[in-house]
């Protein structure tokens, strides 16, 4: 008899060398490289070139790669006249998984995954990563416009990643300093060992089926709110909350009636997650910045987070990522609707790598169940039901 463990929990379904966690320590480390130095030394274009090929990339390297993403950065016309027959009311993540799909119809050459054979094709697999990662941004920036009846905001390829998304969204000269904290955010959500979002990948990639299926797929998973989107309904609580002085007691009618205290705890940490540590680190930097001229929830997030570790750390509940990123892209100008989509974009660096490791060592997964339904029943026939 199989054992039966729900939703997997603790069984290990593949092997990879792309990110661990030690949940136990609040450690995050892509390929090796603690999260903290990442955020701290690194760049999205350059994490993205750590998470494919499992090395820092030379300089040569990381400028014709980002080169690359510059310049596949627009969007043909198909795709944006696509975009606005969407209702304007349509979800972002619902938006983006449908233009991701769509990339398949407009950029093919996924012959080297046919026939059941591995794709062994880098130069398929090196372009397909790029225009989605690419593009996804514009997508969301895009959408932003589209979805209110506008045009999007015109290209930008003399900016970074994080420059170019905070210019097409904002149509406005990006802050420099919000700009490098969005590139941090991209960093920070780029990758985190075998999620539900990730699993998915694993499972389509291991179908040989084309890389824009296996992203719009992910981006479907994430949609989930047990998965993404919990940074927007922080904002939503803190806003409730209103004042510092008035989270002690939030937290103790929340613990009181068993209601739930978004943003805090992680199933993988049982300490703070080292991203939730980065990205309040980077609220006091602004805070700094601008002498105190910030969204006025940080104080409440604060004083809420002080709140929940007086309660809840024997426990192990501490925030997550989802407690400090909301009120940052707020900051950014983000409408709290396309909170998970800027989840994707980032995420797509891990999915791509995961996608890559399970080309390299493919079996189609076909998990087993335990059946629990009637046994060998006779048919019968209609007129003697």
């Amino acid at each position: 008899m199989n054992e039966y463990l729900p939703g997997l929990a603790g069984v290990a379904a593949t092997k990879s060398n792309i990110s661990t966690i030690d949940g136990e320590k609040g450690i995050l480390s892509y390929r090796g490289y603690p999260i903290e130095e990442l955020a701290k030394h690194s760049t999205f274009e350059e994490t993205i070139l750590l998470l494919m090929n499992g090395e820092l990339p030379k300089k040569d390297h990381l400028e014709t790669f980002s080169a690359n993403l510059r310049t596949n950065r627009a969007l043909k016309y198909h795709l944006v006249d696509l975009m606005k027959t969407l209702p304007g009311s349509a979800d972002s993540m619902l938006m983006l998984q449908t233009t991701v799909s769509s990339l398949g119809m407009f950029y093919q050459g996924s012959e080297c995954l046919i026939d059941g054979d591995v794709c062994t094709d880098l130069d398929y697999i090196n372009t397909a990563t790029i225009k989605i990662i690419a593009r996804m941004g514009t997508m969301v920036a895009s959408w932003k416009h589209i979805a209110k009846g506008y045009e999007p905001a015109p290209y930008r390829y003399d900016l970074n990643y994080a420059e170019s998304f905070l210019y097409m969204l904002t149509g406005k000269e990006p802050d420099p300093l919000l700009a490098r904290i969005l590139d941090v955010c991209l960093i920070l959500h780029a990758e985190h060992t075998i999620n539900a979002s990730t699993f998915s990948v694993m499972v389509n990639g291991s179908t040989l089926s084309s890389p824009y299926s296996v992203i719009s797929a992910a981006i479907g998973c994430l949609s989930g709110p047990l998965h993404g989107g919990a940074n927007a309904k922080v904002l939503t609580m803190l806003e409730q909350i209103g004042k510092p002085e008035n989270a002690a007691k939030f937290v103790d009618e929340q613990l009181k009636r068993k209601g739930k205290i978004w943003g805090m705890g992680h199933r993988e940490y049982k300490t703070k997650d080292p991203r939730a540590t980065i990205l309040q680190g980077l609220i006091k930097e602004l805070l700094e910045a601008r002498g105190g001229d910030v969204d006025p929830l940080f104080e409440v997030a604060e004083a809420l987070e002080k709140a929940c570790e007086e309660r809840l750390a024997e426990k192990g509940v501490y925030a997550n990522v989802d407690y400090y990123s909301g009120l940052l892209y707020r900051e950014m100008g983000i409408p709290a609707n396309q909170f998970t989509a800027i989840f994707a974009i980032a995420r797509s660096a891990g999915w791509l790598a995961h996608w890559r490791e399970q080309l390299k060592d493919n079996r189609i997964f076909r998990p087993t169940q335990i059946y629990t339904g009637k046994q060998k029943r006779d048919y019968v026939p209609m007129d003697m039901r």
